[in-house]
């Protein structure tokens, strides 16, 4: 009998991974290596600058796997997911860090108390990387842990894969081209689409955790089954290190009616009215979401002038996957396409100096810009269309804006899912999603 094994080289990590066969006897199973990241060499420079560093974000980004390759074997490992160490770092704390002059402490946020020790040895002995946290939570907003890190720790988000981390490349998209080039050159900037014929509707659904969207790539499946443990351990773990929540089936709701809402504007009291919570309860929820790194809010960009705009927020999740099995949905659509943009965007966020604002803009008479990315005293406004074809109609507010705004923004972009690059209208660069991501 012929043996026939089909295997896809993946170049940048150096590893075989096998395509599935359905009429094959023969599994091959070889474990992937880490992926690229692109927050690497960031979390590096923090680590050489600070004596504490937090990298925070969603459960599941890969967070443990970053620290325990940054942090190297002469870093010790301790995670509060451990009973033993969780007593320990309650118990005990001074003497949990006194078991190695650097270490990682993984889920930092389940041990608060732990804080407080970690500055009383910073403050007896500042050395950079001295001590590398991780937290499924946003350790800013969590007053206890932020006022005690107070002027001592540097904070790192990870967000979930974008897609040139899962090809292998360890980069968000194309975003800084857009302001370190004049405009006049964007279209022979760009570089070309690392995997042409790519859809980003499969790059919706299978989206950027890393055993959903890489290692279970293609198997729908295995993927509705992790999302589901997902879910379910979100509920039963994030939920109770952060606060009580004595009604996970209303909290589910409210998941499931955020989710069916991506891309847009957040009007509270209809979203509490429609899953039959007071408007209180409802905005406690949506701040738990917030602050576990699920949901993201999108403020609106305004200036001084005269025109209305709109004050609500926008509302997008960190992984446009989570929020399609939330939904119950699995046919993405044009919003799905404006949050894998925004995922993208806020890693490459993480990664700038000078901390780049991603907002929206909306007036009250209905002109609308999906994005405006704020960085250098410069504004770069972004529409996305998943139309294969754009034309100058599809640039009015593009246009709009930039008429409104023109001491900062010189040039706008519509991503579309077509081929071509090319002048939509004056200043409006059309381009392929697959060129910028």
């Amino acid at each position: 009998m012929d043996l026939e094994v089909l295997v896809l080289f993946t170049h940048a990590v150096g590893n075989i991974y096998p395509s599935r066969r359905e009429d094959s006897p023969f599994l091959v199973q070889v474990m992937p290596q880490p992926l690229s990241r692109a927050a690497t060499a960031t979390l590096q420079r923090r680590l050489e600058s600070f004596p504490v560093v937090a990298v925070i974000g969603a459960r599941q980004t890969g967070k443990s796997t970053l620290v325990k390759a940054i942090g190297g074997p002469q870093a010790r490992y301790v995670t509060m997911d451990a009973v033993q160490n969780l007593n320990l770092a309650h118990r005990s704390p001074g003497e949990l860090l006194r078991q190695s002059p650097r270490m990682i402490i993984d889920e930092v946020q389940r041990a608060p108390d732990l804080l407080l020790a970690i500055k009383q040895e910073v403050d007896e002995r500042r050395a950079p990387g001295r001590f590398l946290l991780t937290g499924s939570a946003n350790l800013l907003l969590m007053h206890r842990i932020s006022e005690s890190l107070a002027g001592r720790a540097a904070y790192l988000t990870l967000w979930p894969l974008t897609r040139r981390e899962k090809l292998g490349l360890g980069a968000p998209g194309q975003w800084s081209l857009f302001f370190s080039r004049p405009w006049s050159d964007w279209p022979n900037a760009l570089p070309p689409n690392p995997l042409p014929g790519d859809d980003w509707r499969q790059l919706a659904i299978d989206g950027g955790f890393p055993d959903p969207g890489f290692h279970l790539r293609g198997n729908s499946a295995a993927q509705a089954d992790w999302f589901d443990g997902y879910v379910q351990t979100y509920l039963e773990r994030d939920l109770r290190d952060l606060t009580a929540v004595h009604d996970l089936g209303a909290f589910q709701r409210l998941m499931r009616a955020a989710a069916l809402r991506l891309g847009g504007l957040l009007n509270l009291s209809d979203l509490a009215r429609d899953v039959g919570l007071p408007v209180s309860t409802a905005q406690r929820f949506l701040d738990l979401l917030v602050l576990s790194y699920q949901v993201v809010l999108l403020e609106p960009y305004s200036v001084n002038r005269t025109k209305r705009l709109v004050k609500r927020p926008k509302l997008y999740w960190s992984d446009a996957a989570l929020a399609l099995h939330v939904a119950g949905d699995l046919q993405p659509g044009g919003a799905h396409l404006e949050n894998l943009m925004l995922h993208d965007l806020l890693v490459w966020k993480e990664l700038q100096i000078g901390r780049p604002q991603i907002l929206y803009w909306r007036t009250q008479k209905g002109a609308e810009v999906d994005f405006v990315v704020e960085w250098q005293n410069r504004v770069l406004p972004i529409e996305i269309k998943s139309s294969r074809t754009v034309g100058y109609a599809d640039t009015q507010h593009l246009r709009t804006f930039l008429a409104e705004y023109p001491d900062v923004a010189t040039a706008a972009l519509i991503v579309y899912d077509g081929d071509e690059v090319y002048w939509a209208a004056d200043r409006v660069l059309a381009v392929p999603w697959g060129r910028v991501l």
